[in-house]
């Protein structure tokens, strides 16, 4: 059952849908056609082998009367939905394509000139020849506009709500040696949804810390923020001087809280780095030898071959493949090991075919032996313990600011326990990696006390939660001395979102006459009885004192579930605690790391490639920001992908490295291999 489309240019296609009112002969109106009469609409003929019902959820199904398979058939239903197609009616609209091609070339990153290739050309010809593919420089200016039109909407989303704006900011070098600066903007709007938008990826003359400070400041006014929370940034010196000049800057114009005494937050991800880094100095006896093997073996095609028959013979069912770790990146050294682990046996039976193995390694770091592996299995399941951590704090989809001190004590238990470890190079590892953690956790007075009174506003744990495991951590004075601390920094934070009191409700109460005139409205009466009875109950039991946060701190805690909301929480309770809700838009929306500005190298790396090396610093912007604008950033798809990206971004910071590492005996295994020198063809 179709119908020929009219090809009149500008017209409505129309599109046949079954349904009960629509005739098989049904003459379809097209523009010049006279104001004729329709004729009444004829039952289709269709509707004698289909009978027509509604189903449970409302919509109209149509169910074969011989084979009984059911059919959509409900005329409301128009358009696209959920992937689906359905019939409808459809406009050729010129300027809406160029902007779905804009916005294709935006998200899967193609190149401009991709609208001038032969293959794109003749797929159009087929898909719509209607429509007039743009050259390469009106593509550039149609994703130019949109991402003006964007910035435009997302400028009037920054104004219209009241909360604080929290940062996170990182620097990169391209290929072409050009230095940017990314500023990544995380707030909770007014419907308590947490939103991640990339502001600037512009380029900076130099990584100093005054230099940086002042581009951040100027990309905040043409954005017209005023009102900053937090600056999330690594541990780099020069961003101590940033956060110095932003505070310096900022102060006097109100837009700090606590004079900036909390501006400066630091990247979680990078201390863990740091302190895991630090305990793999004293493991490196073990580490060393089987990342000997495994570079010996993935150095050369013919050994790779060998070692992969090896696995078959030994029957080992992994999937995975060795892969060789850059000795700076400590995640990757997990991944190597929690690899390598697997094919110790096929390790064992590749040394019996390859004379050189054992020889070449002895005269490295050593062979690895039954010590050494049961080791690196021991430290990969250490790991595995950090590199969860560092997911579960990067992830930018949900809160992380009240998980900051969930993390911290199991970081801190685990290097607890390692410590009491029976095995002497376990228990040195855990005591270099205690004192880097005390370096950057051991006193309070060294940490942001927001990620405190983040644990506070989580409403399962408040302060009898906090109070505890502080107590478990460190000694008793010490755990209260943090308390105190805390207490005040709580309170002190409170008075300072704390609207000013107001005396108009006691003068209202003060001043209600007991009579009412006949003929006053009954709403008008209403207000004064209630009116009354705020009086009398003053004068009975007084002015209730307890304050919005001790009403908080005094309801039971929330139970502790996986999947539980802390925002719809807040949401459904910020009538009750406006003050504290206020708080809790601005805190939970902290970012405990800065990975969120570091996902956006890697797209950066990949607009600015090789073959695209001649684009703007302005275009640049456009396509890295538009793109983080027009994702959906809350799909678990795009969170792997995010995942993806950081990777994809350490490969590319390491490559130099791991080269530089292939390179070096590559012409000595070339000769040896290939060329039989040690006989081995």
């Amino acid at each position: 059952m179709s119908t020929k489309p009219t090809s009149i240019e500008g017209s409505v296609t129309p599109t046949l849908i079954d349904s009960e009112n629509s005739g098989v002969g049904a003459s379809i109106q097209t523009k010049g056609t006279t104001g004729k009469r329709k004729a009444p609409p004829q039952r289709s003929e269709v509707w004698s082998h289909f009978t027509k019902f509604i189903n449970s959820e409302g919509a109209s199904k149509a169910k074969c009367n011989y084979c009984e398979k059911e059919f959509c058939c409900d005329m409301k239903k128009k358009g696209v939905e959920g992937g689906e197609g359905n019939l409808s009616t459809w406009r050729f609209d010129q300027e809406a394509c160029r902007k779905g091609l804009a916005q294709m070339i935006l998200i899967d990153e193609l190149p401009f000139k991709f609208v001038e290739s032969e293959g794109f050309k003749k797929f159009m010809i087929v898909a719509c020849p209607r429509f007039h593919i743009p050259s390469r420089t009106t593509m550039t200016r149609d994703v130019y506009q949109l991402y003006l039109d964007k910035r435009v909407k997302i400028k009037q989303l920054l104004r219209s709500f009241c909360s604080r704006v929290c940062l996170t900011t990182d620097t990169w070098t391209s290929l072409q040696g050009v230095n940017y600066l990314c500023i990544t903007a995380h707030f909770i709007d007014n419907d308590w949804k947490l939103n991640k938008k990339i502001l600037n990826f512009c380029p900076i003359s130099s990584h100093k810390g005054e230099s940086i400070g002042m581009l951040i400041e100027k990309c905040l006014l043409n954005w017209g923020i005023d009102k900053l929370f937090t600056v999330t940034v690594d541990n780099a010196s020069s961003n101590d001087v940033a956060i110095g000049y932003l505070r310096k800057k900022f102060n006097p114009r109100g837009g700090l809280v606590q004079n900036g005494k909390y501006l400066h937050m630091r990247c979680m991800t990078h201390i863990v780095n740091l302190i895991v880094v630090e305990g793999l100095k004293e493991m490196n006896k073990s580490v060393e030898r089987v990342r000997g093997a495994v570079r010996y073996v993935r150095q050369s095609p013919v050994r790779l071959q060998k070692f992969k028959e090896c696995v078959v013979v030994e029957k080992i069912e992994c999937k995975k493949m060795l892969c060789l770790d850059v000795c700076t990146r400590w995640n990757s050294t997990y991944l190597m090991l929690d690899t390598t682990q697997n094919f110790e046996r096929a390790f064992e039976r590749f040394e019996e075919q390859d004379t050189n193995f054992r020889a070449e390694l002895e005269r490295g770091e050593g062979w690895p032996s039954v010590d050494d592996w049961d080791n690196v299995r021991k430290l990969r399941d250490f790991l595995e313990h950090f590199y969860e951590v560092t997911w579960r704090i990067s992830d930018t989809s949900y809160v992380t600011s009240n998980k900051f001190f969930d993390e911290l004590s199991e970081i801190d238990i685990l290097l607890q326990d390692a410590q009491l470890n029976s095995n002497i190079d376990f228990n040195v590892m855990a005591i270099k990696m205690k004192e880097k953690y005390d370096k950057y956790w051991g006193d309070i007075d060294k940490m942001n006390l927001l990620m405190f009174v983040a644990c506070v506003l989580d409403p399962r744990q408040k302060l009898k939660y906090l109070e505890f495991a502080l107590s478990e951590m460190s000694s008793s004075e010490k755990a209260c001395e943090m308390m105190q601390k805390l207490k005040e920094s709580l309170y002190e934070l409170f008075d300072e979102y704390k609207p000013p009191l107001h005396s108009t409700c006691s003068q209202s109460s003060s001043s209600v006459s007991t009579h009412v005139s006949i003929g006053e409205p009954q709403q008008k009466m209403k207000r004064r009885m209630q009116a009354l009875y705020k009086k009398r109950e003053l004068e009975i039991c007084g002015e209730d004192k307890t304050s919005e946060l001790d009403k908080y701190l005094a309801e039971a805690n929330e139970e502790f579930v996986e999947d539980f909301d802390i925002l719809l929480w807040w949401k459904v309770n910020s009538p009750r605690f406006p003050t504290l809700s206020k708080i809790a838009r601005d805190v939970l929306a902290i970012p405990v790391s800065t990975v969120a500005s570091e996902s956006a190298f890697s797209t950066g790396g990949r607009v600015l490639d090789q073959y695209r090396s001649s684009l703007t610093p302005k275009i640049v912007q456009a396509l890295v920001c538009t793109q983080d604008w027009i994702r959906r950033s809350s799909s678990q798809e795009d969170i792997n992908k995010i995942k993806e990206q950081i990777q994809e971004h350490d490969k590319i910071e390491n490559g130099l490295m791991q080269m530089e590492l292939f390179w070096r005996d590559e012409m000595d295994i070339f000769w040896k291999d290939e060329m039989g020198i040690n006989g081995e063809c």
